[in-house]
């Protein structure tokens, strides 16, 4: 289960790996956090030589590759280490992040314990992060309901063969482009992110017309029992068209574009909690 954890506001792709029952952290983005390094591969790719050269054998049975998640969605190789190699790894690494980034690697592991005795934690503590970076709650509410339809969609793509990480990007563009027009490349584009997830960046309305497009999504593969990537792909297109049409009906009714370019970074807003009035001119088809 793939996954990105916060530091001091910094992102670490992780992976839960539930027959291991433990967690592997991207080396690279830790590296990141604790050196501030702008070339954290760079920085691994001299740490390993130095490690060898230091007579630390058993450096290579500490690190696995795992395909995680990069800044342009797809994902690649990364080498990966559980708790025990980090902290092994962290030694090597001058840094006054060092304890405090030791602390935080147990009390994650603790909470994923946590979680599994009790799943309801994981979404409980999903709310109070938004909650903490100053969302409404009623905003937050529906992107929690948008990360379980989601999770749904892809669960059912799984079942029927969709199994490459381009084809998962490629479905989720279909459903896009037939919903807003745009491509989630173009629509972060429009809103002016960069490695932000996009969802986390919609309005309300922007929010329930995705939601609209993957549940149509999920139910038309479901009733046409689509198989593979070709089936799939069409669901995708008249699932996303489903929400394509409601929002261009609302749209109509009321004069106003759905799609807007606002987004909740803190230095375009002076509140995560508050998105200013779209401008006409800004709004995209």
């Amino acid at each position: 289960m793939g996954n990105v954890k916060l530091f001091e506001d910094r992102k670490i792709r992780s992976y839960w790996d539930a027959e291991l029952e433990k967690w592997f952290f991207s080396v690279i983005d830790v590296i990141g956090v604790l050196t501030d390094s702008n070339n954290s591969r760079r920085y691994w790719s001299d740490l390993k030589r130095k490690l060898v050269r230091e007579g630390f054998d058993q450096l290579y049975e500490i690190i696995v590759q795992l395909k995680l998640e990069s800044d342009d969605g797809k994902k690649y190789k990364t080498d990966c280490s559980d708790t025990k190699g980090l902290l092994r790894i962290i030694q090597s690494i001058p840094s006054p992040k060092a304890e405090p980034f030791k602390r935080w690697l147990a009390q994650v592991g603790f909470e994923r314990l946590e979680e599994i005795d009790d799943p309801e934690l994981a979404s409980k503590r999903a709310r109070e992060l938004y909650k903490a970076k100053g969302y409404p709650e009623d905003w937050i509410e529906k992107r929690m309901r948008s990360i379980a339809i989601r999770e749904e969609l892809t669960s059912e793509w799984d079942k029927r063969g969709i199994k490459q990480s381009i084809e998962y990007a490629i479905l989720t563009a279909e459903i896009s482009k037939a919903a807003f027009g745009l491509t989630p490349g173009e629509y972060k584009r429009l809103k002016k992110l960069e490695k932000e997830n996009l969802r986390d960046h919609m309005t309300d309305l922007e929010l329930i017309f995705s939601m609209l497009g993957e549940a149509s999504t999920t139910e038309i593969t479901r009733a046409n029992d689509a198989q593979g990537f070709m089936e799939n792909r069409d669901a995708a297109q008249r699932g996303g068209k489903v929400a394509g049409d409601a929002r261009k009906a609302l749209e109509k009714e009321t004069g106003q574009k759905v799609i807007s370019s606002d987004n909740y970074l803190p230095e375009q807003n002076e509140s995560f909690g508050e998105l200013s009035a779209p401008k006409e001119d800004e709004r995209s088809e």
